[in-house]
């Protein structure tokens, strides 16, 4: 009943290596993650100093109300919404 054979002991060698290379794995990925984020940071750091944003946000455009169908729509090169007493050209 608890007798040993060989293929209980090669699948006990065998999961306790997966699960061993696993961990290591999971190690290697952290660590990674961790290098990337420090590395991350030190480049927003440097931004900062130098006052360059270079992943700013876009410029804000002003926003005005369709008359006829009520949805926002760009003040500048709005769109025809489609409606027939759209007073919008483009």
């Amino acid at each position: 009943m608890f007798g040993f054979s060989i293929q209980k002991v090669l699948f006990t060698v065998a999961a306790i290596a997966l699960v061993w290379y696993g961990f290591k794995w999971l190690g290697r990925v952290q660590a990674r993650r961790n290098e990337l984020a420090r590395e991350q940071a030190r480049r927003m750091r440097e931004e900062a100093k130098s006052g360059v944003a270079r992943g700013s946000a876009p410029e804000v455009e002003e926003m005005v109300e369709c008359s006829t169908c009520g949805s926002f729509v760009a003040a500048q090169g709005a769109k025809n919404c489609g409606k027939p007493d759209c007073p919008h050209l483009g």
